[in-house]
């Protein structure tokens, strides 16, 4: 039950702390942003990686690196939203790029959670920043109640949804691995670039050290 239900307190909270505190600092949301890179990294790293290689076959390096490109493909889409860049817009057109985007990413992201619980951690964690960032630029868009609702809803849907198929539809089982090794892909990109964005500020780079050690260290020792 937490694998579904999480994700989605996560996505909530995200949007609470958009909502009442209307003016969160930046800073603090990148230093969440790479704690949660960090974790999630290592986590895919140190559980994740071993797992999928048991397989001798060598269709899963293929399947990773597919992941890694479905991942570049979306963030064309979104402009980078999966690893917190999302840019304020005035118009009201929706955007339905950033939707498919985010979408698809959630899905897949919910796949592997139901046999990784350190990886639920992980995903809920990552989550939490970016729906932030998500529900500032939503919030502060000229885009009706029914659309941003419509919008929050399916991306704070779409990761339980995923564990669900995975969970439910049987035959699945069957490619499993291959599955599991695009989420390692979309995981290795998100995470690697967050985690290799720099900053002018050499205080908040020192700062941001801290977190990915943490986030390292952390995921290791539980």
């Amino acid at each position: 039950m937490l694998t579904y239900l999480l994700p989605i307190f996560a996505v909530l909270i995200g949007f609470l702390i958009a909502f009442f505190l209307k003016k969160t600092k930046t800073t603090s949301i990148k230093l969440l942003l790479a704690f949660s890179g960090a974790y999630l990294l290592s986590l895919t790293i140190f559980e994740f990686f071993p797992e999928v290689y048991k397989s001798t076959d060598k269709m899963v390096g293929l399947f990773v690196m597919m992941g890694i490109l479905l991942q570049i493909i979306l963030e064309f889409l979104s402009k980078g939203a999966e690893h917190g860049h999302i840019h304020h817009q005035d118009n009201k057109t929706f955007p339905i790029a950033l939707f498919v985007s985010l979408s698809i990413h959630s899905l897949l992201e919910g796949f592997p959670l139901h046999s990784h619980e350190g990886l639920l951690y992980g995903v809920v964690i990552h989550k939490i920043p970016i729906a932030i960032i998500l529900s500032t630029f939503l919030l502060k868009a000229n885009f009706s109640k029914t659309k941003i609702i419509l919008f929050l809803l399916v991306f704070t849907l779409m990761t339980p949804l995923g564990s669900w198929i995975q969970a439910e539809v049987a035959w699945l089982s069957d490619y499993a691995v291959y599955i599991n090794a695009i989420v390692i892909g979309i995981f290795l990109h998100v995470s690697t670039t967050i985690l290799f964005e720099a900053d002018n500020h050499h205080k908040f780079n020192a700062t941001k050290l801290v977190a990915i050690i943490l986030g390292i260290g952390i995921a290791y020792f539980l």
